[in-house]
């Protein structure tokens, strides 16, 4: 008998299957008739007509694609107003569209290091951060989660000349915030660039939904470099790195993410656009979507979160599976956690607030986590 070189994908799903971590995937219609606390769009924007249609007018004007790299036809003058404009509102001198966050993270990470640098990343970053630090060739040494002295400590025992520090703004499962002031500090004093992805912080966090970086005073930094994603709060997809035009230059330059990528398709560059002047013109979006998060908190049993991500820890993958699934029943949708996600025996449901969410919606919203919760903390 031939020998399947695949049979091992059984065997290893037998055993996620064990152990509660199967996925399957879960197609919505468009028209899904539940309460939403599990996308992320935290500002509603994703279905908003003024979005929809600068996404319909740039894809009328431009076409479905953008044709090639951004080096060869794939930048567009929509392209351009997108970076100006995006990189303005956040304070930063200059701004680099990648096709996702993940690209914009693989691409920032990867050529701002190398083989002579060190990377420090937090315990808890994202997977993009992750994966940009293996492809990156440096020497990266994990922090743990939120602890400057830690960081200060790697950084001054390292012998690379140069050095990054890379962390979250706001944490994509916990919701907390990284202490941005005390990283550029240990980063100012060290030598080293601080990266900060800012996927969960902009629109959220900061004056008029500028980030965290902003709030914190710390944009337009020249060692501070910040990426964002288009696809949260800005209900659109894409990406971007705001940052010294330096820094810019280097990305179009050897960012390997970039350079080798197709360009932002015109529809969601139009569309994250449009939802950049939403957001610049009604400020109230980015504080009901923390009042939001303070109500949905307080009928979880957790404390009120900094951000639009509110954390309720469950324990073990089937507990939070069933909690899910009950929610969805009852007619809310929520995020569900598990490794390697998050760490072992911290399976959670990961509910995200709406800015859009009606009275109606949050009291229902509400009820039911009060009573799915109840019955899985029994």
């Amino acid at each position: 008998m031939e020998h399947d070189p695949l049979a091992w994908l059984d065997e290893r799903a037998a055993q996620r299957k064990a152990a509660g971590l199967r996925r399957r995937l879960r197609h919505r219609p468009p028209d899904e008739r539940v309460v939403d606390l599990a996308s992320n769009d935290y500002l509603g924007l994703a279905r908003d007509p003024r979005v929809v249609d600068g996404a319909v007018r740039a894809a009328r004007e431009w076409g479905a694609g953008s044709t090639g790299s951004r080096l060869v036809t794939g930048s567009t003058t929509l392209h351009a107003a997108l970076e100006d404009e995006l990189a303005a509102f956040c304070g930063a001198p200059a701004g680099l569209v990648f096709s996702t966050g993940y690209t914009a993270n693989l691409g920032a990470v990867a050529a701002l290091s190398g083989r002579d640098a060190l990377i420090v990343s937090d315990e808890l970053g994202h997977a993009s951060l992750v994966d940009a630090c293996r492809l990156s060739r440096a020497r990266v040494q994990v922090a743990p989660h939120n602890d400057p002295a830690t960081v200060d400590v790697l950084l001054a025992t390292r012998h690379e000349r140069r050095a990054l520090v890379v962390t979250d703004s706001v944490s994509s499962a916990d919701g907390d915030l990284a202490p941005l002031r005390e990283l550029h500090a240990v980063c100012r004093a060290r030598g080293a660039v601080l990266v900060v992805d800012e996927a969960h912080g902009l629109g959220v966090r900061g004056d008029g939904g500028r980030g965290l970086v902003a709030e914190v005073g710390l944009a337009g930094e020249r060692d501070v470099v910040t990426t964002v994603t288009l696809s949260k709060a800005l209900g659109a997809q894409g990406g971007a790195v705001l940052a010294s035009r330096a820094v810019v230059d280097h990305l179009v330059d050897s960012a390997r993410s970039f350079i080798f990528d197709t360009g932002l398709a015109p529809a969601s560059a139009g569309a994250a656009l449009a939802a950049l002047r939403v957001l610049r013109a009604e400020p109230w979006r980015q504080r009901q979507v923390l009042d939001v998060a303070a109500a949905l908190a307080s009928a979880a049993g957790v404390p009120a979160p900094p951000s639009a991500v509110v954390s309720v820890i469950l324990g073990e993958p089937e507990v939070a599976v069933a909690a899910a699934r009950e929610c969805l029943r009852m007619g809310v949708r929520v995020g569900c956690f598990r490794p390697p996600s998050v760490p072992a025996g911290t399976s959670r449901l990961r509910l995200t607030a709406h800015a859009g969410l009606s009275p109606s919606e949050l009291s229902m919203a509400r009820e039911v986590l009060s009573a799915v919760l109840a019955g899985a903390r029994a």
